[in-house]
């Protein structure tokens, strides 16, 4: 198993009045490691990328610890489990070397625009998404 490691800056802005990294602000860190993962995917004909879009279906945070620096960037872990032909999951882990400040779980689907509906992966996704596989490790929710 691989896991996709991004070293995801976090701006002065991103913190609340108590100086703590906002929650709404956790989701974000998970979608830019999605992107970053799936960029390879990313198809450079618009209309193309239309019809090979990705639908967030599902996500849970479990807040461990409260982030409280924006100084230096957060060591975001993702990798894949439950690779199924129209969807996928997510595990995350959001931390540095002292402290996992949260796990997370993302549900994601494949998604036609143009359609308007699920789709299948293709097998060059799910080559990508495999490669990230972890089938051994307890879920992090």
């Amino acid at each position: 198993m691989s896991r996709h490691i991004y070293d995801c800056p976090v701006r002065w802005s991103d913190l609340d009045a108590n100086g703590h990294l906002n929650s709404s602000r956790y989701g974000t860190l998970l979608e830019e490691t999605r992107m970053r993962m799936f960029s390879v995917l990313v198809p450079a004909d618009p209309a193309e990328r239309l019809a090979r879009n990705f639908l967030l279906r599902e996500q849970t945070i479990r807040y461990m610890h409260p982030l409280e620096t924006w100084e230096t960037p957060v060591r975001v872990e993702a990798w894949v489990a439950d690779v199924k032909r129209v969807s996928l999951t997510f595990h995350f882990e959001i931390k540095d070397d002292k402290h996992v400040y949260a796990t997370a779980t993302s549900v994601v689907a494949g998604y036609d625009s143009i359609r308007g509906g699920i789709r299948r992966f293709e097998q060059n996704e799910l080559d990508v998404f495999n490669s990230y596989a972890d089938t051994t490790s307890a879920t992090t929710s």
